[in-house]
């Protein structure tokens, strides 16, 4: 720039209009960002890219404010439940409506690497569209489109190491373990008796245990051997989770997609591949995911286009089963796997301990199997008249789903004595196969018109017909008997248990839509939507329901009296809006009487005769469940929109949820029925704060953003059937998440001071009863001299009170990239302010032997257990059950034990390279890049001063396979005490490049 003598020059920055123009995908159609009223909010590919994952919903995490997506564990099939703005209803449940392309599916069997945007609709005004499917909101997954005039070919190869984020460290010294078993033992029984077992599997004795100190000190002695009995006895140090897990897993993907367009004519072909191998050392939990998907549109005239969209996903994983004592291997062992133990005999044979716990694995033929397909198809046309101020739109789409199960468990065996074979899970050896299948139908029809009148008045209008049917049929049968262990045809069991059942059922929903937009001056925004739904689970006076929403927003950096620069403030909108959604979240037949047929167990006149029993009471007047949300935001973009600030504050209240009634009489002779009894209010906010600049450094660009996200929600009950406020179950004013408890007064250091204090006589350190310096001492809260839960009431709950919440408090994420020279880097951090977990009866990773004093003894403790010698340990006096006995002292939630497991984690972090074009074309090249990705590598949450021996985010699941969550809540299995599989840190090595 020349400056002609000049001695100053004058600068006008131009606001960035990107930001603003930026199309938004909303219900059935697309808006600018701009003229948004409801609460929407949308990331792109990009949060994806270079990262290799399982499955899409792994990849979001943490991505979106109030998008709350809880793994739970780390297998390659978790998917959890897409759940927006917290607490939904207490009665059926619902989490939101997940749509890809349109059409309700499954995020976890679609191709990450086909992702263009993913939309969350928070509000009742931007998913009323959607009606009683999208009652606690909605998420738009929308897959890429070729470029124009283009046609491009890409591959990409992703090669990843994967290792657990945590190994529980037990002791694995055998007589430190055998001697602190006998210690947890005997301070049960009021140090009066000695075990003769370590549970089941291994033999104990006070002479055992001297024999053990004496082998243990001397390592050349061996670790087995044979006594006068003939039985094996062992002096071992075993590690079974050494045994359990390889030290690390290896992942591989490959991508491959082919888009091309010219003229009138597009398509998009893409194929992945992403196999993962399993993480346990013995019969290993391999899985394997295939995707396909094809789409193309040709524009046949040119106010007519039609599309095509069909793709296909195979996934299979085999789960390795315990058959001794069922359920998961971690609990098996904690109870059978003991330190003293080892894998194998000398002769090569499993032992007592190993059958029942990773020899199962070894001998390698239980487990579940399962091979999972969908395909769907989606037809659609787009009709475009009078210059492309109507549009006609229809699809039609069909999805298919088959879910194949097959299960098998047959005994294994072991030895106890040389030359003798027994077996464990003698009461199993059968074969289960079981095959699911949806299949379901999708149709809309809708139309729009859009003009702008004047220059000042904008006007848009669409109306349309939705129609969904969804039908299930599964069969499952099951035999025992097989005649040798490696059957794996249900015509090789011949036994006479047999099991046969059925399932059959078809839900149909009907809906008419609308959405009206009017803005005047792109100043004054308002919207008008809702829905007429239909549904076949009600009753047919029940059946349809109108829900309407209502939205508005002012620019109010559009008004003339805005006098501020853009450089300052570019876009300053208050927005609000409120509507009400049905939640048809219900079994398709609870209006109807159902009986249930049963084969007897008893034989009458030589056959086994079938019955019925009394059918439960039809719920009366049963209806929609109402979701009621009202929404208060402010969008405001500044410094040329390089800092953007999304705010939304929100109120749901969900009325008529669908609960039991009041308890009533036994001789009433079936459950109590269930109806419209409850209510329950939801408040919360989410903030999004943005950055995005660039600059040079060099004389080279450099770009660079920032952005974070920060939520919260609360729930209260308004309304429940429980007069007395009992404190087992829900009651009106009732927090949701509420965790009473008493209050810890250190522990007893003397016995005078037991024999002052107030009573605790409902709760043991010990079978007898009796305390000792060093047990838990509670604080008597009320001062009535006796520590006890009251009647159990709000108004009389005794010495408990309030003392935590299990619902996650402040959510937030964190990202930060820059690139520079062709180099890119990214971080993302996310997790969550405060959530309170108090371990379970369950939970023998956390308690250790006060669980069971045969568990494993966890390294952390060490140190750490009260003693004379070692008053101010965090542990009390070392006793085996207080921890899983029902009246047990640790049993019992409490202040001093109850856990905050808020976390920090870097969720990913990338560094990359991207080859300059003037190279990349020598190689007839259009692009390629290389990067280095990293996923869970780190975390912190308080929890690990304790113990480092869980993942903070794997404390709440069971195993969702062997414990499945139930039909209307997904996330219901939520007793998993951290006994289930370990969430997975990893490396990838990746590359891409386009032809």
């Amino acid at each position: 720039m020349a400056l002609d003598q000049r001695t100053a020059i004058d600068v006008t920055l131009a606001p960035d209009s990107k930001a603003l123009d930026e199309v938004v995908v909303v219900g059935y159609g697309t808006q600018k960002k701009a003229n948004l009223t409801g609460a929407v909010d949308q990331v792109t590919s990009k949060v994806l890219e270079n990262r290799s994952v399982p499955n899409l919903t792994q990849g979001l995490q943490g991505v979106l404010p109030n998008l709350n997506l809880v793994p739970g564990d780390g297998k390659p099939i978790q998917s959890p439940a897409y759940n927006i703005r917290g607490t939904t209803s207490i009665g059926q449940g619902g989490n939101a409506l997940v749509l890809i392309d349109g059409v309700e599916g499954d995020p976890s069997r679609i191709n990450p690497n086909d992702v263009a945007t993913v939309t969350v609709l928070k509000d009742a005004s931007a998913a009323a569209i959607y009606g009683a499917r999208g009652a606690f909101g909605v998420v738009l997954i929308t897959t890429k489109t070729p470029t124009k005039e283009k046609t491009s070919l890409t591959y990409s190869f992703n090669q990843s190491l994967k290792s657990p984020t945590a190994v529980p460290k037990f002791v694995t010294n055998g007589y430190q373990f055998a001697s602190m078993f006998n210690e947890a033992w005997s301070a049960w029984n009021d140090y009066s008796q000695t075990p003769q077992n370590i549970n089941k599997t291994v033999k104990f004795s006070p002479d055992y245990l001297a024999e053990l100190k004496r082998r243990s000190e001397d390592p050349s002695l061996p670790k087995v051997e044979v006594n006068a009995a003939g039985e094996y006895v062992y002096y071992d140090n075993t590690d079974w989770y050494q045994e359990l897990y390889k030290k690390r897993t290896s992942a591989t993907e490959h991508n491959l997609s082919l888009s091309g367009s010219s003229g009138k004519a597009s398509f998009y072909v893409t194929g992945r591949y992403f196999g993962q191998g399993g993480l346990f050392r013995y019969n290993s939990d391999d899985y394997r995911m295939y995707n396909f998907r094809a789409k193309g549109s040709i524009d046949v005239f040119p106010w007519l286009r039609v599309d095509n969209n069909t793709d296909y996903s195979s996934m299979r994983y085999h789960n390795p089963l315990n058959v001794g004592e069922g359920g998961g291997i971690w609990r098996n062992i904690a109870d059978e796997g003991h330190t003293v133990a080892p894998m194998f005999n000398p002769d090569g044979t499993l032992t007592y301990s190993a059958a029942y716990t990773v020899g199962d694995f070894w001998y390698g033929k239980n487990g579940i199997d399962l091979d999972e397909r969908v395909t769907r198809n989606t037809t659609a046309f787009l009709a475009h008249f009078f210059q492309d101020k109507f549009r006609l739109n229809g699809n039609f789409t069909f999805r298919n789903t088959d879910n194949d199960r097959t299960q098998t468990r047959v005994p294994v065996p072991y030895s106890r004595k040389p030359g003798v074979i027994e077996y464990v899970g003698t009461n199993t050896n059968d074969l289960l196969r079981g095959f699911g299948q949806t299949r379901y139908l999708a149709a809309n029809l809708y139309g729009e018109y859009e003009n702008r009148f004047r220059q000042v008045h904008y006007f848009k209008a669409m109306a349309g017909y939705n129609y969904e049917q969804s039908t299930y049929q599964g069969q499952q049968t099951q035999r025992n008997g097989l005649i040798f262990p490696d059957a794996q045809n249900i015509n090789l069991a011949l036994g006479q248990s047999i099991s046969t059942l059925g399932s059959w059922e078809r839900w149909n929903i009907l809906g008419g839509f609308y959405r009206l937009n009017y803005s005047f001056k792109d100043r004054y925004l308002v919207e008008a939507s809702g829905r007429y739904d239909g549904s076949s689970k009600f009753p047919s006076t029940q059946r349809f329901a109108y829900f309407p929403s209502f939205s508005a927003g002012w620019r109010i950096s559009n008004e003339s009296f805005w006098k501020l620069s853009p450089n300052l403030i570019s876009e300053l909108k208050l927005r609000g809006s409120y509507g009400s959604l049905g939640n048809g979240n219900i079994g398709s037949y609870a209006f109807q009487e159902q009986f249930a047929i049963t084969q007897s167990g008893r034989v009458l006149n030589g056959v086994r005769p079938q019955y019925t029993t009394q059918p439960g009471v039809i719920p009366n007047g049963l209806t929609w469940e109402t979701s009621t949300t009202q929404d208060l935001g402010l969008d405001l973009s500044m410094l040329n929109n390089r800092l953007t600030l999304n705010a939304d504050g929100y109120i749901r209240n969900t009325t008529d949820m669908f609960t039991v009634g009041l308890t009533l009489p036994a001789v009433f002779g079936t459950a109590v029925p269930k109806g419209n009894y409850a209510d329950l209010k939801t408040k919360g906010w989410e903030v999004a704060l943005n950055w995005r600049d660039d600059l040079h450094l060099g004389g080279k660009p450099l770009t660079y953003g920032v952005r974070l996200t920060l939520a919260d929600y609360t729930a209260r009950i308004t309304k429940y059937n429980n007069p007395d406020k009992r404190l087992s179950d829900y009651y009106e004013g009732q927090q949701v998440g509420e965790i009473w408890g008493y209050a810890t007064d250190g522990f007893f250091t003397s016995p005078d001071q037991i024999n002052s204090a107030p009573s605790q006589a409902l709760f043991r350190a010990s079978t007898g009863g009796k305390l000792l310096p060093g047990d838990i001492k509670f604080q008597d809260t009320n001062g009535d001299g006796v520590i006890n839960n009251g009647d159990n009431t709000v108004a009389s709950p005794g010495d408990r009170r309030v003392i935590g919440n299990s619902l996650p408090r402040y959510t937030y994420g964190a990202a930060a990239d820059v690139s520079w020279n062709n180099f890119f880097f990214s971080v993302f951090f996310q997790g969550v302010g405060h959530q309170d977990w108090y371990p379970g009866a369950e939970a023998g990773t956390f308690w250790g032997q006060y669980n069971r004093p045969y568990n494993k003894v966890p390294e952390s403790q060490l140190g750490n257990i009260w003693s004379e010698d070692n008053p101010n340990a965090y542990f009390p006096r070392y006793r085996g059950y207080v921890a899983q006995n029902g009246a047990g002292e640790l049993t019992q939630t409490q202040t001093r034990y109850l856990q905050n497991v808020a976390y920090i984690r870097l969720k990913n972090i990338q560094l990359g390279y991207a080859l300059p074009v003037a190279f990349a074309s020598k190689a007839k090249l259009t692009a390629a890049r290389v990067y280095l990705s990293g996923e869970n590598l780190w975390s912190w949450s308080p929890l690990y001063r304790i113990t480092r021996d869980l993942d903070v985010e794997s404390v709440w699941r069971s195993d969702a396979l062997l414990s499945p969550p139930n039909s209307t809540d997904p996330n219901s299995n939520s007793s998993g005490n951290g006994n289930n599989y370990p969430i997975l840190r990893s490396v990838t090595l990746g590359l891409s490049a386009t032809f």
